[in-house]
């Protein structure tokens, strides 16, 4: 007998103020510059975020090239390897490999491997007064130290981006790691604004009232003060990688 597909599942969720998005109903994008490749946008101003979060799948053909103005970037390498060109010096990059684009630079991504998928994170930049904008970065996550977070050594974390010490950055990237069974220590509820991916595992996400079973390859979004809460499950870590803004004032000064 045959079987009829039931296309009109998925686990993605959009809500007011969060978004659980799956990837099942990802539609690809053009993006100027961006060429011989797809392009997914995950999170974006349309759904009322502040930051845009998108998912690049490239080819050996692919080139990603582009001038920076007002917006920063920060790409991070899920799969696959490629060349970046910055400031006339070309780098290798591989999984894990980051980039961190400040404003007013020019970039070139090319020789992929097929395959090869990029998480970006994009922010509008916010100058501050007597501070300069940020220097590129190009680093590997293994380079980043894990610290313990609130005293629990079952909670790792890794700044791919310089905290909050750093006044010149208005935009922070970590990494987070949960050992199996593990949890964060109570329900955060805070201004900042959170986009993610799950690099590793599995586990159930509270959003505002609501809760999610998420595992790798998920994203989501959470705007600020919506109230949040992970626990781990599974034999193997949990792991996402994940964005918030910083250093700004609440309100324009």
């Amino acid at each position: 007998m045959d079987t009829i597909p039931l296309t009109a599942l998925s686990r993605t969720i959009i809500k007011p103020n969060h978004a659980l998005i799956t990837g099942d109903g990802f539609v690809n994008s053009t993006i100027p510059g961006w060429t011989n490749c797809d392009v997914n946008v995950i999170i974006n101003e349309a759904m009322g975020a502040h930051f845009c979060q998108l998912l690049i799948t490239a080819n050996p053909n692919t080139t990603i090239k582009g001038n920076t103005q007002k917006t920063q970037i920060f790409f991070y390498i899920l799969e696959g390897q490629c060349t970046i060109s910055l400031h006339g010096k070309k780098s290798n990059l591989e999984k894990g490999s980051y980039v961190y684009i400040p404003i007013a630079q020019s970039y070139t991504f090319d020789h992929f491997t097929a395959g090869t998928q990029i998480l970006t994170f994009h922010k509008t930049y916010e100058v501050l007064e007597n501070y300069p904008t940020p220097k590129p970065i190009i680093s590997h996550q293994s380079a980043i130290p894990q610290t313990i977070y609130c005293d629990d050594p079952d909670l790792l974390m890794q700044n791919l981006l310089p905290d909050q010490e750093n006044l010149t950055f208005d935009m922070a990237i970590n990494i987070f790691t949960y050992h199996p069974g593990a949890n964060l220590p109570f329900v955060e509820t805070h201004i900042m604004e959170h986009g993610l991916m799950y690099l590793e595992g599995q586990g159930i996400y509270r959003l505002a009232d609501q809760w999610y079973p998420v595992k790798k390859g998920d994203c989501i979004w959470m705007a600020p003060y919506c109230p949040q809460w992970f626990g781990a499950l599974g034999k193997e870590p949990a792991v996402y990688i994940y964005y918030k803004n910083i250093n700004r004032f609440p309100i324009l000064p």
